[in-house]
């Protein structure tokens, strides 16, 4: 074989690899891309965490959420307490909640909250009877979503008597939705300097999220955010910073914390159907803090 034919053939199998490279790429780019394009989700919410400081920052999460709402068309939010700084006082409503969701509230934009321990100071009888918190005057409540689909647990962890617990443990025996999702104010788990976990409140009620199987937990307090390892089967989540910040609370060597942001101000956008939650920490600038997908539980 001449050294001409030699470079011909050579570069003709080139031709071939490469394009055949390009052709595997392009299929496995487009069932990916077809993979993303097929979830639909049921129910779609947000969830924002000591949120009510009035200030730059709490108008910040507030104006990304609203733009991502574009991408994300969800219609209610989650308040995990510490709603309104400094004693939850009434007087503040205006400027340190309205005023900053003047637009998802005009949107149509639910919130449905829990009490922090700043709200419970001096807002404890105003905030569960004001309308736009909608604790229907309760200091714990459940409630669902997508017909059914998704059973929320909104939870008082600043007093966790018997009587929530009951209440907690026949809500949880008689639900039959396929997610169940819990919301307070103190985090079970935290790799956070500024409030370590609660680890009596965890010993009331991880048993039962155990034992009746809850999906998700999301809690506040801690100005930060972060997702831990699950525990048990649990998935839990802080979102903290919604308003307020403490920059380098997280201890990063943590073996709870698989995901982690004490830099900037986020809130969680989550995404639901009968098979998959979506979990996603957005900063106020719009950059993805974080990801995560569970997987639904088989039933027993």
């Amino acid at each position: 074989m001449t050294m001409k034919k030699f470079k011909t053939i050579f570069r003709l199998h080139l031709v071939f690899i490469v394009g055949f490279g390009l052709l595997v790429t392009g299929i496995i780019a487009g069932a990916t891309a077809q993979n993303e394009d097929t979830f639909k989700a049921h129910v779609t919410f947000a969830v924002i965490g000591d949120a009510g400081s009035g200030d730059e920052a709490q108008y910040a999460v507030s104006r990304q959420m609203f733009l991502q709402r574009s991408r994300f068309p969800f219609d209610f939010t989650l308040m995990l307490g510490d709603n309104i700084y400094e004693r939850g006082e009434s007087k503040y409503i205006v400027p340190r909640f309205e005023s900053p969701n003047k637009d998802l509230l005009a949107a149509g934009v639910l919130f449905y909250a829990v009490l922090g321990n700043h709200d419970i100071v001096k807002g404890l009888e105003f905030q569960t009877h004001y309308k736009n918190f909608n604790m229907g005057g309760r200091r714990y409540y459940n409630f669902t979503k997508g017909d059914g689909l998704v059973e929320f647990f909104a939870l008082d962890s600043n007093k966790m008597s018997k009587e929530q617990l009951a209440w907690l443990e026949t809500s949880l025996k008689s639900s039959s939705a396929k997610w169940k999702v819990a919301f307070l104010h103190h985090s079970l788990y935290s790799s956070a300097r500024m409030h370590p976990a609660y680890v009596d409140l965890r010993k009331q009620l991880e048993p039962l999220f155990v034992k009746y199987g809850m999906n998700a937990v999301f809690s506040g307090h801690s100005h930060c955010y972060e997702r831990v390892k699950p525990q048990n089967g649990v998935h839990y989540f802080t979102e903290g910073a919604s308003g307020e910040i403490k920059r380098n609370t997280l201890d990063r060597k943590s073996t709870l914390m698989a995901a982690g942001e004490d830099g900037i101000n986020s809130f969680i956008i989550v995404q639901v159907n009968e098979n998959e939650m979506r979990v996603q920490a957005i900063g106020s600038d719009g950059r993805t803090i974080d990801t995560q997908r569970i997987a639904a539980k088989r039933a027993n």
